[in-house]
Order: C-alpha cells, then sequence, then structure tokens
C-alpha cells in the first residue's frame, strides 16, 4: 500500500484516529481527519497537534465531498458502518478500511489476535506477560489500549505482537491474517449496532477468515456454538474446555493446565495461585496457554506470569471490605454474558449493582442465574425499567438516581459475609464517559464510604 502523497481521510478523532492520523503524517500522506465534533468541543492539544502534523480538521459531520475525493479512507472503531459519506466513497470504488486493517498491512511481526464477547483484554494482556516472561520483546495493544496502528509507525521492532479485536474493528479487515487467532466464546452483544445476533457472530468469524496453512485458530469448546462451529479455515484448529473430551487439545486436571500432544498429556502449568476468581477465567488461562505453547515458550516462564498475573482494572477488581462486605468493581462487564459469569463466578450472596445503556439484550439468562445468588438489586441508567421488569417476583430491585447513591443502598442492604457487585451488563454511555469512568466513580463512592464520609443512609430511591 502506497501512502506518500495519496488523499487520505481518517473518521473519527479518538485515539485510534490520531494514531492513524501520526502515522499517515509521518509517512508523507495528505491528511484530513473528518469528526463530528466541532472544533471548540475537541481538546485543544489535540488539534494543534493535527496542525504540527500537517493534518486538515474537518469538524461538525462528515463532509460527503472530502470522502469522494479521498484515495483512502481509514475509519475508527466506534464509527458506524452506514455513514452516508462512508458508503459514498465505498460505492465509488475508494477503500474504507479500518486502522487495525490498515496497520496489519505494516507490521512485520507475528500477529496474534484475541476476540470474543468476553475475556478477550484480559487473555490480552496475560498472554503478553506470558510472552514477556520468555524474553520476547511484545506489543501488547489493539482495542485493549494502544491502537496497533502506533506500532506500524513505530521505528521499534518487535518479536510478537497481541492485539485485541473488537466485532467493530473485524467489520472493516478485508486481509488481516493473524497467525494466531483465538475466538472466546460468542454471546448476544452489541445488537443495537447489528442487524441480529447472527451478523454479530459473523462479524467474530472474520478473525480467522484469512488465515492459512501453518497458522493456529484457538476456539473455546466449552462454548456452545464453538464446539459446534466447522470452521472454514486452513489453519490447525486448537480447542480446549474445562474438562477432558474428544479433540480438545487443553483441560484441567485438579489444579493443573494439561496439554495432549501425539496422544500423551503433559501438564504445562499449575492453576493453584491463580488469582482470577471462576471457571470462565480457567478458560480464559488455556486459551493464553495454548497460543503461548504454540510459539514456544517454556512451561516455567507460562508458570511464572501466570502465579503473578493480578487480573485488570473493572475486571472483578476488589475494591474494598467495609463491614465485612466485599465490593466488587465488574464495570468492564458490558453486556448480559459477563454480568452473568460474574454474579455465578463469585461464590458469595450478592447485591447486584446492575444497570446503563440498553444495547438491546434479554436480561433472562442474567434474571435466572441471580436467582439464589443475588439477594436484590440496586438499577440505575437508562435500561433499569427494562432490567427490573426482567427481575419482577425474583429478584427484589431498588432504584439508584447515581453511582454515590447506588453505593450506599447496596452497603445498606448488604450483611457481613456477602458482596456489593458492579456489574452492569449494560454500556456505560448513558451516564458515564466510558466503563473505566463509571469503575472509578464505583471505586471512589466506596473509598468514601470507608473513610466515613460518604452517604451514611441512602436516600430514598428513585
Amino acid at each position: 500500500m502506497e501512502v506518500k502523497g495519496k488523499k487520505i481521510i481518517v473518521v473519527g478523532l479518538g485515539i485510534s484516529g490520531l494514531w492513524a492520523a501520526r502515522w499517515a503524517c509521518r509517512l508523507g500522506a495528505r491528511v484530513t481527519v473528518s469528526e463530528m465534533r466541532r472544533a471548540e468541543e475537541m481538546d485543544p492539544s489535540l488539534l494543534e497537534e493535527l496542525e504540527e502534523l500537517g493534518a486538515r480538521f474537518e469538524g461538525g459531520g462528515h463532509d460527503e465531498r472530502s470522502f469522494l475525493g479521498a484515495d483512502l479512507v481509514i475509519v475508527s472503531p466506534g464509527v458506524p458502518a452506514d455513514l452516508p459519506a462512508l458508503r459514498a466513497a465505498g460505492d465509488r470504488g475508494i477503500p474504507v478500511l479500518g486502522e487495525l486493517e490498515v496497520a496489519s498491512r505494516f507490521v512485520k511481526a507475528p500477529i496474534i489476535a484475541v476476540t470474543g464477547s468476553n475475556g478477550k483484554s484480559t487473555v490480552t494482556s496475560l498472554l503478553g506477560d506470558i510472552l514477556k516472561a520468555s524474553g520476547r520483546k511484545v506489543f501488547v495493544g489493539g482495542n485493549i489500549g494502544t491502537p496497533l496502528i502506533s506500532l506500524a509507525a513505530s521505528p521499534e521492532p518487535v518479536d510478537l505482537v497481541v492485539v485485541e479485536v473488537s466485532s467493530f474493528q473485524l467489520d472493516t479487515t478485508r486481509t488481516f491474517s493473524p497467525h494466531i487467532s483465538i475466538l472466546l466464546n460468542i454471546s448476544p452483544d452489541h445488537l443495537d449496532r447489528y442487524e441480529g445476533f447472527e451478523a454479530y457472530v459473523r462479524s467474530k468469524y472474520r478473525i480467522f477468515m484469512n488465515q492459512g496453512r501453518g497458522d493456529y485458530l484457538i476456539l473455546n469448546d466449552d462454548d456452545t456454538r464453538l464446539k459446534a462451529l466447522s470452521p472454514a479455515t486452513r489453519a490447525a484448529v486448537l480447542r480446549y474446555g474445562l474438562e477432558p473430551g474428544q479433540g480438545r487439545d487443553a483441560f484441567c486436571r485438579g489444579e493443573e493446565i494439561v496439554m495432549l500432544r501425539k496422544g500423551r498429556t503433559a501438564a504445562v502449568c499449575s492453576v493453584s495461585d491463580f488469582s482470577l476468581p471462576g471457571d470462565h477465567n480457567l478458560g480464559n488461562l488455556m486459551a493464553a496457554v495454548l497460543a503461548a505453547r504454540q510459539v514456544g515458550v517454556a512451561p516455567h516462564d507460562i508458570q511464572a506470569a501466570v502465579s503473578s498475573f493480578k487480573g485488570l482494572p473493572h475486571r472483578m477488581e476488589e475494591v474494598a471490605e467495609i463491614g465485612g462486605v466485599r465490593f466488587f468493581n465488574d464495570s468492564k462487564a458490558t453486556n448480559v454474558d459477563a454480568a452473568v459469569k460474574a454474579v455465578t463466578g463469585l461464590g458469595l450472596p450478592i447485591v447486584l449493582i446492575a444497570g446503563g445503556r440498553h444495547k438491546g439484550a434479554d436480561y433472562a439468562e442474567l434474571t435466572e442465574a441471580a436467582c439464589g445468588r443475588v439477594k436484590g438489586a440496586v438499577l440505575l441508567g437508562e435500561a433499569r425499567e427494562i432490567m427490573a421488569a426482567s427481575f419482577q417476583g425474583k429478584i427484589p430491585v431498588r432504584m439508584a438516581r447515581d453511582m454515590e447513591q447506588a453505593v450506599a443502598m447496596a452497603h445498606a442492604w448488604a450483611s457481613p459475609g456477602e458482596a456489593v457487585l458492579l456489574s452492569p451488563a449494560c454500556a456505560s454511555f448513558d451516564m458515564f464517559e466510558s466503563y473505566a469512568h463509571r469503575g472509578r466513580l464505583f471505586r471512589e463512592a466506596v473509598t468514601r464510604l470507608r473513610d466515613g464520609t460518604g452517604q451514611k443512609r441512602p436516600a430514598r430511591g428513585l
């Protein structure tokens, strides 16, 4: 792909768009950044950087004329695929590609790509730690934080790349072909963006679309849909599950993860000091271990990384204990399946804090999982009435107006030996900037409660 002198439109000035602009400008492209927000709504430092790079900024909407004059359009993951300017460019034959797709054409190191409805950030981080423990120089990023195109813009070589990839990123791939792809699970999510669940599933399957001989596809054999999948790929397919089973290449045996090679089993690592709770996290660990072994990481390096891994912020993160009540921040649980895993994996009676922006999901599965485990739910956000209707007659519900009140109400409801769990099952964008912002406000409210500066008695719910 020739970039120098080309007219490139970068759509969206989030972190992916900014790095795409940096990359394209450094390679001598003529860059325009197109944004829905007006200049006065933007961080001035971003606009100053674009000016220093030599890029133009077009705010307040997407000018179709600019798109039709481009040689390439680079789309950020959060940009809707049905944007009229994008459709017009595509109809004209102008390449419309995602940042991940563009970056993958310039990155030389082997790529390990991780996707799934849940757990992909954990697996990406854990696998990065394992590879680093083996002495490799590793880039860890993608949807987890640092865009892949930042590596394309860097002169620093790496041995391996581990990227978390979302369905939105996969939607705009064409030739993306990781050396190892990991598909952790598929459950309904983002149904507000896709025509239906099957469209979302097809998006996830794009991760292995271009893989060939010598590549690997790792699948969770405990996921019903993936167990039944016969992938159309020339890559070697490896499967894992909690129990031994036909066709499984990794499974648990007691407190060990075992791999099957040429009819023989061999222990790879112990899980006795693995800190993340729940069977789903054992599955995540197996996926990372399988991938690490395919690139030659020794068992002792795997064990060292597994023993020291402490998990991610906002993912089943224990914040504090107040009067015998433990508080867990699982703000990253932005869909129903993630919340179900949190509720079923905690092993304590729970007061649940949930709700947020509704993404078209059915909360029946969460209701079923909560029965016998959740003594009550404090709901907030746009989805609270829909979620309350699902819980009706099965889980007692109280309504809160904000996170501060939700934490106080949940604490007052919980008894010693129980847990307050923030696991929203919804997106955050109705009340918060992101799931991280939501989790941070939860932490702060818990801290104030512990220090005696928060709400002592919850105000009456809405």
